[in-house]
């Protein structure tokens, strides 16, 4: 039964695909109802919440790399494929081991942890040498300790929402001319156990680390932040690099984060990244609502006209970082 709603989930997603294409295109080519399509897969009753390390993650790891084949995307995961498997450690930190059991997703029968890779070849002679790198990450909470009868962790702002923006921004950008540069298009798994699928990545990078100009995560974008004015998004450390103004200067709706004693810029991925030296932020415009992992961040409270928009308004700014030569610097203090 499991296997059946699985493919019957990917042949309605599958049609939706198709059918994106019969839209009337707009000048970014973004496809909005296969934003809906991504997104409601992801955050489905049917994926149970994508635990992390569990087979939801990792059918939702293997349904994003499918869709990197489809565009034309070249494998960027092990042995020619889509997928890095990275083994998850056998005993976790005992602060987390206690969390999990509050949540009540058996831990012990999770192994492993699944990243999808996807590459846009640049062509620049030198294409490879100067990355930009587009994440986000696949899982969420799975299912836990019931909320009002529901027992499922959707995830769909945390990070269905993202992880959507990175399909949907690899979809667009492999039609057309090809950038300068490259684009890695990576898909993070157990970012909620504490980033294993980043951290293998970063020790088994497609290519060298000193290579990456550039990383932007997109971490829950399913809603707008009252915060901010209507149809705008927000980037962490805005103020530690140049790489936010120059984006705004090519038509990012991108702000300053709103909410900096949350510490958001250290508590998604890219901060492995940053400390590593890369030039690494989150786009986000989470507004500190309330359904934050809970079983209510649900499709039901997606904005979906907005998450269409935000994915919509990337795409000009991040074809022009693919394209030019500029490179962007930590401002001074900015450097984790």
């Amino acid at each position: 039964m499991r296997i059946w709603l699985v493919l019957v989930a990917s042949l309605s997603i599958f049609a939706s695909t198709h059918n994106c294409f019969a839209e009337k295109p707009k000048p970014t080519e973004i496809c909005g109802s296969c934003v809906r399509a991504d997104l409601g897969f992801l955050a489905s009753d049917e994926m149970h919440g994508r635990g992390s390390g569990t087979r939801d993650e990792h059918i939702a790891a293997e349904y994003a790399g499918a869709l990197f084949q489809s565009f034309g995307l070249e494998p960027a995961g092990e042995n020619g494929t889509y997928l890095q498997r990275a083994p998850l450690p056998a005993h976790l930190p005992d602060g987390l081991e206690k969390y999990l059991k509050t949540q009540g997703f058996d831990q012990n029968q999770r192994t492993d942890t699944w990243n999808a890779l996807g590459r846009l070849r640049g062509t620049a002679p030198d294409a490879d040498s100067q990355v930009i790198l587009l994440t986000a990450h696949l899982d969420h909470l799975g299912v836990g300790n019931p909320v009002n009868g529901v027992s499922i962790y959707h995830g769909a702002d945390d990070d269905a929402s993202g992880t959507t923006a990175v399909i949907e921004l690899a979809r667009a950008l492999s039609h057309g001319p090809r950038p300068r540069r490259s684009i890695l298009f990576v898909l993070f798994g157990s970012e909620e156990l504490g980033g294993y699928g980043n951290a293998y990545f970063l020790e088994h990078p497609p290519v060298p680390l000193s290579q990456i100009v550039a990383n932007l995560e997109f971490e829950m974008i399913g809603r707008p932040d009252a915060a901010l004015p209507n149809k705008t998004l927000w980037l962490t450390g805005y103020e530690r690099s140049n790489l936010g103004p120059e984006l705004a200067k090519h038509g990012a709706a991108l702000s300053a984060d709103p909410h900096p004693k949350e510490k958001f810029f250290q508590r998604s991925d890219n901060y492995a990244l940053a400390k590593k030296g890369i030039i690494a932020q989150t786009v986000s415009s989470y507004g500190l609502h309330t359904d934050y992992h809970q079983p209510s961040d649900d499709l039901a409270h997606i904005d979906f006209d907005f998450v269409i928009h935000s994915i919509d308004s990337m795409i000009v700014p991040v074809r022009w970082l693919a394209n030019t030569t500029w490179r962007p610097e930590w401002n001074a203090g900015g450097k984790p």
